[in-house]
Formats: structure tokens, sequence, C-alpha cells
């Protein structure tokens, strides 16, 4: 839960009456009374993906990290046996469920609200909604449509070089470190406290 919240831009996959739809959209996870964990997010009115999307479909969610090209040249392992190939490192989380199209008004505000307020949150001079004129809000409103889905599952997949001796992996977290590709520092973090785990 804690990686979808620290990457909430989220893709949303259904299959809907004209076939598959996939959209992407902020979301923020909540945990609801009596139905558990939930995320909540909006989507365009003119987006067809909600109106070929049966409220309560079963549904995916599909929330990416850093991710990055691993060189085999980074490995201890090519000088030695030269038995090495490229791979590809990253993090993601698939989330399955139902999703819905509430179009309860309040409900569309409050949600908006709380995904703006995390966002705003720890700026100098964080926006709020109700920094702005009504009629200009309930105008911006009018086009778009709320949603909300319910988590069934959570499906966490991180590959950060756990499979590769250790001194691949220190080749790995040194290669990234260096690159100037953007990203790929926040992969060789991973990777180094990845590999400080494995060592406790």
């Amino acid at each position: 839960m804690a990686f979808c919240s620290a990457h909430p831009f989220a893709l949303l996959v259904t299959h809907g009456r004209q076939g598959l739809f996939a959209t992407h959209l902020p979301v923020i996870l909540k945990r609801e009374a009596t139905a558990g964990a939930a995320f909540f997010g909006h989507i365009a009115r003119a987006n067809p993906h909600w109106q070929n999307t049966d409220s309560g479909a079963e549904a995916l969610l599909v929330f990416s990290g850093p991710q990055a090209y691993v060189t085999p040249s980074w490995y201890a392992t090519k000088k030695e046996t030269a038995k090495v190939v490229p791979t590809w490192n990253y993090a993601s989380v698939h989330v399955r469920g139902h999703v819905f199209w509430p179009h309860d008004g309040d409900f569309l505000r409050e949600n908006l609200a709380d995904l703006t307020d995390r966002h705003e949150a720890g700026r100098e001079h964080p926006w709020a909604m109700a920094d702005a004129p009504d009629d200009f809000l309930a105008m911006q409103m009018r086009a778009i449509v709320g949603m909300r889905f319910a988590v069934s599952s959570f499906d966490a997949k991180m590959k950060m070089s756990q499979n590769r001796p250790a001194a691949d992996v220190d080749g790995v977290i040194a290669g990234l470190a260096a690159s100037e590709e953007a990203g790929d520092a926040a992969v060789a973090d991973l990777v180094a406290a990845r590999r400080s785990d494995k060592l406790r």
C-alpha cells in the first residue's frame, strides 16, 4: 500500500462493452469503514472508458515505480565467465478489484479535496479548492466523473538484481548511480536497499 501511495499515478484497465480500455489517472488510497481499502480518483467525462465499463466491473490498477536497463557490463561475472545477459530492473504493483463511477457531487468534491490536499501538503503556499470560485469549481467538476476502485488483492512485483551474486549487485549499484539517465539513481537506491536487507 505504501508503494501505491508513493507512486499515485496509476493505469486503470478494464474490459468493457467495446473491448479493452486503459486510462492513466491520479488516485488516493483510503480505508472504508465497511468495505476495506479503496482507491479514489476521477476521469474526464468525455473519456469513453467510463461509458463502456459497467459500474462494478472487474478492473486492474497498475502502479509503476522506478525502472532502469541493466547492462551486463556492470557484472563482475562478465569478467569471470562472460555468461551474462542484459536485463531490466523495475518495481510495480498490480491491484485487482472492481471499479465504480459514483455520480454523487459530494463524493466527487470530497475526493478531489483529499487528492489535492495530499499533493499540496508540504508546499510553501499550498493550494486548496476553497481558493477557487465556487461557480468555477462547479463548471470544472461537470467535466469529470468520479471513480471508486474497491480492492480485492495486491500483487507486488520488484526485480532489483536480487537474483545476482553480491559482486554483480555492487556493480549494478555503482553503474546506475553513475548513470546520467533520468531515474537510474532511484533504481540504484532500491537495489542498494534490498542488498542491505539481505545482509541483515
